[in-house]
């Protein structure tokens, strides 16, 4: 993002000044689950693609990249109806997929989809901000945690709980795949006054929320407050163009991977073959 670009979106978000009261901001924030259930039913399985991209984006979700010595365990939070999960459990046979939901509809449909297997994936519902996913998954079993667009939904004090959450289930060594909405994104640009909670909060016309991520924020959610260590952080711009109309827009991401610490215990437990750590290649962002 250059900083002639930069300058014009802080003028933007400025002129918004306006927020919605305390009580439509404690409803927004607490219903936010029963918000996201009425969106399932209205849209069924219909309104996401299927995410094929997510192995170009992150080396970690390719077959046989890192893990070459056991099965890897990974979990989908926020799975919504099983968009990520069915590209992966196809391009990956030898993977075990956790996914949940705090929207019990959607959990539903992927349950109740021809590919979902029992033996192969485990979809469940969980408020990642306040049910413990160790109660249903064994502590420190996960290779991999994949966050895709699923921290923007939930109202900023309460994602320091959820980081705590997912890391109890972590392995040593292993990785949090985050991607999401970031700061100065198109769709935080065009909302008008009236939806607005916070810096950075907004409250869409069917009441789920969209939180926009600075670099800096996430540095803060999973170093500073997790523990974790980073290992890439940047911002994915992908240019929008509409020669008809001749726009010229941006859509915004927060890229990033963090990891779990790798003590000399887990070293040694490594090496006795009890634990499989991941390398700590990187991939470059578009």
């Amino acid at each position: 993002m250059d900083e002639t670009f930069i300058a014009d979106a802080k003028d933007v978000l400025a002129k918004d000044t306006s927020v919605i009261p305390d009580f439509w901001q404690n409803k927004y924030k607490n219903e936010a689950s029963k918000n996201w259930d009425k969106f399932y039913n209205r849209n069924t399985t219909n309104f996401y693609k299927d995410r094929h991209w997510t192995d170009r984006e992150f080396e970690e979700l390719r077959p046989s990249h890192i893990f070459t010595e056991h099965k890897p365990v990974l979990l989908e939070i926020g799975c919504g109806v099983g968009n990520f999960v069915w590209p992966i459990l196809e391009r990956n046979p030898d993977i075990f997929v956790y996914a949940c939901d705090f929207s019990p509809r959607a959990v539903g449909f992927v349950q109740s989809n021809e590919n979902y297997m029992e033996s192969r994936c485990q979809a469940f519902v969980c408020d990642i901000t306040k049910d413990r996913l160790a109660d249903t998954i064994p502590p420190h079993s996960v290779d991999i945690v994949s966050a895709i667009f699923v921290f923007s939904a939930l109202p900023p004090e309460k994602q320091a709980d959820a980081v705590a959450n997912v890391i109890e289930i972590l392995k040593p060594g292993g990785r949090i795949l985050f991607r999401d909405y970031a700061l100065y994104d198109l769709a935080q640009l065009r909302f008008k006054s009236g939806h607005k909670l916070e810096d950075n909060l907004y409250v869409r016309q069917d009441g789920t929320l969209s939180y926009y991520f600075s670099k800096e924020r996430l540095r803060e959610l999973f170093v500073q407050h997790g523990g974790l260590v980073e290992i890439e952080n940047d911002y994915v711009v992908k240019k929008l163009i509409n020669a008809k109309l001749n726009i010229d827009s941006d859509r915004i991401f927060a890229q990033a991977k963090f990891q779990a610490p790798i003590t000399t215990t887990d070293s040694i437990d490594a090496s006795a073959g009890k634990t499989q750590s991941i390398n700590n290649s990187e991939v470059l962002v578009e």
